[in-house]
């Protein structure tokens, strides 16, 4: 994975100690810019009231209350959990220019955002993230 420009991880493990925790899916999407099959995600379809935190470091990413229908394959918000909860890089990957979107805490890759879709959203963005980049914990009751 490229660093990330100007910024330093404040969760720092080895590419082993990764591969050590993760599975290698996990490992595939989180630390190598993968990216899961469409509908296929445990929480593509997901309701539950949470938050959605990163399955690689456990910091808060996205609540249950941004998630929307977008009927694109794969969960998507329309605003992290807070401003300094994700990083944006440009990504020039598959001949294309998009938005890749990296957890701030350990920098591992989540997704792309999306501007200008017209959903009908607060922020006019689709931060389409992997289901496997994330960890919901369900709200008590």
């Amino acid at each position: 994975m490229k660093p990330v420009v100007g910024t330093t991880p404040r969760v720092v493990k080895s590419e082993q100690e990764w591969r050590e925790q993760l599975s290698p899916e996990e490992y595939a999407v989180l630390r190598q810019a993968g990216t899961e099959r469409p509908f296929v995600g445990e929480y593509t379809d997901t309701k539950t009231t949470g938050a959605y935190e990163c399955r690689a470091c456990g910091a808060e990413l996205f609540r249950s209350d941004t998630k929307f229908e977008s009927q694109c394959g794969w969960p998507s918000f329309f605003d992290p959990a807070d401003s300094d909860a994700v990083l944006l890089r440009e990504d020039r990957t598959l001949g294309m220019k998009r938005i890749e979107v990296l957890c701030a805490s350990c920098h591992s890759h989540l997704g792309h955002v999306f501007e200008g879709e017209g959903y009908d959203t607060p922020t006019d963005q689709r931060y389409c993230i992997n289901s496997i980049s994330l960890k919901l914990v369900p709200e008590s009751e």
